[in-house]
């Protein structure tokens, strides 16, 4: 296998830069390394590595902080971004552990930082910190063309931040449009080479923030969408519903699974440590998160009614939780949590209530209202084009909590997300609004040609789903039901044939501008297959991510691998 998931499957590119490491400063054939945007990520791999192997010798186990070269860094580029990068060199026996940590944490570094740090590792302008005085800042590289306009991210801002440099940039910063609608090629270094400014990487956050609160929807070029007044249109609700909503409230990260490693870290630090509930069958690393991260967790993989009133009666036993996690809707079974319920049991017992909305994304559902947290995968959807991973938290300053989280996030907080990634994600989001649109429909369609058919057994999907009721309750006047689905079918064999039928793209992603199938369960759980099974899980799933094709193609292509399987099958 040559390339995978990115949190499954570690990137060439970032696989090139730890050997390049670990051949200068390490011992190749017995040591790895493992990358990181900052030193405190790498320090909480090394903890993981105590923490999980307390009888392991961790005495060659290091972290290398590797920075700019002063010599090589003139002062005139200081507000480009530069290279900078921490390894965390290991003995090789010690992999499983370092890439359990990297997959359940999301935080390691991206393709395109390693990429560029690569090259600035190669030629020399880029050290270990030991082998210098510590100086400088981030700098950037090469992307496609579709990109051209001023965005970006800078990786030397401090703790506590949340990306803000001075606000953002105007005057100077602005350019002409050249003309011509940008495909994918060469934008970045066509257009910045490698002196990108961090204050277009400032600008592009910023952006990124602001469509993600609901006060920004033009799609336009930066940074004049940036200087128009908030739209009062329908992405507006949080910021009426939840008095206090800001911008401000609203951070990015690497990738999704890196927002939720945090906001669950980010809550042990403001409530101190208590065990965590997973409501609904989540996806995998999430529970892994609640599991692995702390005193452990209550697993509810039905977030049905009944595990409610279970739930509440340990409640009213004196079981104290820190948190609720729960997806709105799950994947991949599309089941929709009560979360109204659910926020009367967090104000009358104390615990935070933490809303993944990746799946019904904040165009289509309002959670806020119910939440502590709201956690997000900027990588799926809301980016679309699956060449860039981001993450968000939002805090709702309604929370009683909000206070202390606050505190955490001004002290904790590092912003992370490559300068680069962050232009290609404000880029792909400019259109968000309209391909939600598109991609609602088409999900409906699919859900209709799936349940028609005697062979499929049932059709997960939040419009046909029993619960129904609590998507409703959290449903925009101009939201839809998504474009994530999934079916069963009643044999293997059916299941099998319309699978290798199925002419889409075929992949573990989702929220793609393209359709993706995906054999969801043995994909994710090949190894605990009877335990998926007992929720529902069924082996033969597959789950589709519905994208922005014309409706007729998606219904002749779903009709078509349908219609391979055998007539005797499924009845």
């Amino acid at each position: 296998m040559q390339c995978g998931y990115p949190r499954f499957f570690i990137a060439k590119p970032i696989n090139h830069l730890a050997q390049a490491i670990v051949r200068q400063y390490g011992t190749p054939g017995s040591e790895k390394a493992m990358l990181f945007p900052t030193h405190s990520c790498g320090a909480r791999c090394v903890e993981f590595f105590r923490r999980q192997l307390p009888q392991a010798d961790l005495s060659n186990v290091r972290i290398l902080d590797f920075v700019p070269h002063p010599e090589k860094t003139p002062s005139a580029q200081s507000k480009r971004v530069l290279p900078r990068v921490t390894a965390v060199v290991y003995p090789e026996e010690l992999w499983p552990t370092a890439k359990a940590f990297w997959q359940h944490t999301g935080e390691g570094i991206s393709s395109r930082q390693a990429d560029f740090c690569k090259r600035a590792f190669d030629d020399g302008s880029m050290v270990e910190s030991g082998s210098v005085s510590p100086s400088g800042t981030p700098r950037l590289s090469k992307g496609p063309r579709r990109y051209q306009k001023h965005v970006s991210v800078d990786l030397g801002v401090p703790r506590g931040t949340n990306g803000h440099v001075n606000g953002h940039v105007n005057g100077d910063s602005r350019v002409v449009d050249d003309g011509g609608a940008p495909d994918s090629a060469q934008f970045v270094e066509e257009r910045y080479g490698r002196n990108l400014d961090v204050a277009f990487a400032a600008q592009a956050r910023l952006a990124i923030r602001k469509r993600i609160a609901g006060s920004l929807s033009a799609n336009e070029e930066l940074p004049l969408s940036l200087d128009k007044a908030p739209d009062a249109g329908a992405t507006n609700e949080r910021s009426r519903d939840v008095p206090g909503f800001s911008v401000d409230d609203v951070y990015l990260y690497p990738m999704g699974m890196n927002a939720i490693f945090h906001a669950h870290r980010s809550l042990m630090l403001a409530k101190g440590e208590l065990p965590s509930v997973m409501f609904g069958f989540p996806y995998v690393d999430t529970l892994k998160v609640l599991e692995r991260f702390g005193p452990g967790t209550q697993f509810y993989g039905f977030g049905s009614a009944e595990e409610l009133d279970e739930l509440e009666q340990r409640l009213k036993a004196g079981e104290k939780y820190l948190s609720l996690f729960c997806e709105f809707p799950g994947n991949p079974l599309l089941r929709t949590p009560d979360l109204k319920r659910i926020r009367a049991l967090a104000d009358k017992y104390d615990f935070a209530v933490v809303v993944d909305e990746t799946i019904g994304n904040f165009l289509n559902v309002h959670v806020l209202p119910y939440a502590d947290v709201v956690v997000s995968s900027l990588t799926k959807v809301f980016s679309g084009d699956s060449n860039v991973m981001g993450g968000s938290t939002i805090l709702n300053p309604q929370s009683q909590y909000y206070t202390a989280m606050k505190h955490v996030f001004e002290t904790e907080y590092e912003d992370k997300h490559f300068a680069e990634d962050s232009i290609y994600l404000e880029r792909n989001s400019r259109d968000f609004i309209t391909r939600t649109h598109r991609i609602n429909h088409n999900g409906e369609v699919v859900a209709d040609i799936l349940r028609s058919h005697p062979a499929v057994k049932q059709v997960n999907y939040p419009k046909h789903s029993p619960t129904k009721h609590h998507y409703d309750a959290c449903k925009l006047p101009t939201g839809g039901y998504g474009g994530l689905l999934s079916a069963t079918f009643h044999r293997m064999e059916d299941a099998q044939v319309f699978y290798d039928h199925l002419q889409t793209e075929k992949g573990p992603s989702l929220g793609t501008n393209f359709t993706l199938s995906s054999p969801f369960v043995i994909l994710a759980h090949y190894n605990e297959l009877e335990w998926a099974a007992k929720y529902g899980c069924d082996a033969t799933l597959v789950r589709f991510s519905i994208g922005l094709e014309d409706t007729e193609v998606l219904r002749r292509v779903f009709e078509s691998a349908l219609s391979a399987i055998p007539k005797a099958g499924g009845v």
